[in-house]
């Protein structure tokens, strides 16, 4: 138990990141020490090259879209706090049943609700808050690739917008997306199991 304890006194705020996500000293360690890994010149943050040591982003068509995603515009880098809260759980953590709802508490952040709004934004690009034609194809080329012609992702992507945009303004508003998607597991899709 000692080398626990020392390890996690070299955690920044290990106490506020245990009790904002649940994980418990053993994941925050497990974490950590992925991290390190990830941070293979120790500069204690992480940069988007470094996302592709993570084999299911690696081997994902839109990983390049996945990983800028968690990088806000002019920050390049992410710290372990954040490595571990929005990255990591926000995101690709399954949601835990058994943990208790606190009354009042927000939403989890790793919420079917706050996956989707993650999904969404992989694919509204120009974050206008709507899915154009132009993007639902650029992200269908990028995962389909050479398997279909260009003709039948046409027909996708126009048969998608169809489908799903209730309003009729050619484009998929998040309401929409959400509902497109009710019978999908979301949490099965988009779950990556770090602590393995």
């Amino acid at each position: 138990m000692g080398s626990t304890s020392s390890t996690l006194l070299k955690i920044p705020n290990v106490e506020v990141l245990m009790q904002e996500t649940g994980f418990s000293p053993a994941h925050i360690i497990r974490l950590h020490d992925r991290f390190k890994a990830l941070d293979k010149e120790g500069r204690g943050h992480l940069c988007p090259q470094d996302f592709g040591a993570i084999k299911e982003l690696a081997m994902n068509p839109i990983g390049d879209r996945i990983i800028g995603a968690f990088f806000s515009p002019g920050k390049e880098t992410v710290d372990f706090h954040t490595f571990v809260k929005i990255l990591i759980l926000a995101h690709f953590r399954p949601v835990d049943k058994n943990r208790p709802k606190e009354p009042n508490s927000p939403e989890p952040i790793n919420s079917r609700s706050n996956k989707l709004k993650f999904a969404f934004q992989l694919y509204d690009q120009d974050q206008d808050g709507k899915i154009s034609r132009d993007e639902l194809l650029k992200v269908l080329q990028a995962m389909l690739g050479m398997q279909v012609t260009e003709e039948q992702l046409e027909s996708i992507a126009d048969r998608t917008i169809q489908e799903a945009d209730l309003d009729r303004d050619d484009a998929i508003s998040f309401e929409e997306f959400r509902k497109s998607l009710e019978k999908v597991n979301i949490d099965h899709k988009m779950s990556i199991r770090f602590l393995r």
